[in-house]
């Protein structure tokens, strides 16, 4: 399943992910910090959705609320809801 989410307080401003059931496949952030949204793209890739959200749900940038991975988590979340 592809899912692609409108980021919403942070430079990236599209993330699409590719989940195989509970299992992320890929995911692709555009725009953003280029090294490191390939990075984390990379370093999820394989794990389980809810272990993705336990560990980036929360983190900030900087000053503000929210970050590419707090987005990815939030992306992850509604995907799921979406395909129950």
């Amino acid at each position: 399943m592809q899912y692609t989410y409108q980021t919403k307080g942070t430079c990236s401003r599209q993330i699409v992910v590719d989940l195989d059931g509970d299992v992320v496949r890929s995911v692709q952030f555009v725009g953003g910090c280029n090294g490191n949204t390939k990075g984390i793209s990379s370093l999820v890739s394989g794990m389980k959705v809810d272990e993705v959200i336990r560990r980036c749900e929360g983190i900030t940038c900087g000053p503000r609320p929210t970050s590419c991975p707090d987005q990815l988590s939030r992306a992850l979340r509604e995907a799921m809801a979406q395909r129950a």
